[in-house]
């Protein structure tokens, strides 16, 4: 083989400690905002309108703090996931800066922990990433956990280190938006309620579905620039575990997130990724539904409040029974994923 093209890295290939500066900086234009409204349909009024983004402060929309996580995720799988056999969970994400476009975003990752599964032939990599903008601001800075094939079953295992991660952000390190309340339009946003309307313990039915069509997903892979086999090439995934390409994780993600609007329409801001986890795999043809949990408030300094928010995505079940973990602990079999975040309100 050519020493020319890269096969990806392996499991034995990382190194505590290893540093990553990862290719193709990607400006993002308006083209990817209005494709990622298309594939999603989002909602959210500070996203969707100039109007209703500047009466708060801002120059103009800022783009959907999800899309600039799948840029910056889809900057990184060449070097860390691309051979993949599953994108674990979340940690310790941060949203720092908002991101508008015309903004160019760049992406490095630094290995924090290995641990060689028990089977021998993966292992899993906790890495560190970060995405920063054309002015060198951090925007985005998360950890994430994906179990990698090895490239030799026999290559020797190294020592496990499981970095030691936060069960949540704290409210008091999260990054609060400057801007102008009195600018804040409740009809605009679409719907009346206010931070203090949500409660601890609150249950939130998103109501609605959404089927996920193959050419949807593989649109979505590919605006990411994200090249893992498993999403990407039926070719290789057809001789597989599954027989057929894995939804992307972050696609699930935006979709759930789209859904929330329904009941979490003044959830504006994406705060922080405190934990999630992929619990199921999902495939074109699976229909989407989702609910919400309110965890926890945080009444912040400033004109917003943070809502702890645990989202909870099933496919083929309906969310109104709120599908979740039975008495011994096992979930739903409908759960595909279990996202804990905080998310920030006008009050």
């Amino acid at each position: 083989m050519s020493d020319k093209t890269k096969p990806g890295n392996f499991f034995e290939d990382f190194e505590i400690g290893q540093e990553l500066v990862h290719a193709t900086p990607r400006t993002i234009t308006e083209g990817e905002v209005a494709l990622y409204t298309a594939l999603y349909g989002g909602r959210f009024a500070l996203q969707s309108a100039d109007m209703a983004a500047q009466a708060l402060g801002y120059p103009g929309a800022p783009v959907d703090d999800w899309l600039v996580f799948h840029i910056v995720f889809g900057k990184t799988v060449p070097d860390v996931s691309l051979n993949a056999v599953a994108n674990l969970g979340y940690a310790r994400g941060r949203f720092l800066a908002p991101v508008f476009p015309g903004d160019t975003l760049a992406a490095a990752s630094k290995v924090i922990g290995l641990k060689e599964n028990s089977n021998g032939k993966t292992g899993t990599v906790y890495v560190n990433s970060t995405g920063t903008n054309q002015a060198g601001e951090t925007v985005l800075d998360y950890c994430r956990w994906v179990m990698i094939r090895k490239r030799d079953e026999n290559a020797p295992a190294p020592a496990p280190v499981v970095p030691d991660l936060p069960a949540r952000v704290d409210p008091g390190d999260l990054a609060i938006p400057d801007i102008e309340a009195a600018g804040y339009n409740a009809a605009w946003v679409g719907q009346p309620h206010r931070f203090g309307d949500y409660q601890a313990g609150e249950r939130i039915d998103h109501a609605d579905g959404v089927t996920i069509e193959e050419a949807e997903h593989m649109m979505a892979t590919r605006l990411y620039q994200n090249t893992a086999r498993v999403h990407f090439n039926q070719h290789t995934e057809g001789q597989g575990r599954f027989g057929r390409r894995l939804i992307y994780g972050g696609h699930i993600i935006s979709l759930a997130r789209s859904l929330s609007y329904n009941g979490l329409a003044p959830a504006m801001w994406i705060a922080a990724i405190n934990g999630g986890a992929h619990t199921a795999p999902t495939f074109a043809g699976d229909t989407i539904y989702a609910w919400s949990e309110v965890l926890e408030t945080a009444d912040l300094p400033g004109p917003v409040g943070a809502l702890r928010l645990r989202t909870v995505a099933c496919k083929d079940h309906a969310a109104v029974d709120f599908p979740d973990k039975a008495e011994d602990g096992k979930r739903d079999p409908s759960v595909v994923l279990d996202l804990d975040y905080w998310a920030l309100m006008v009050k």
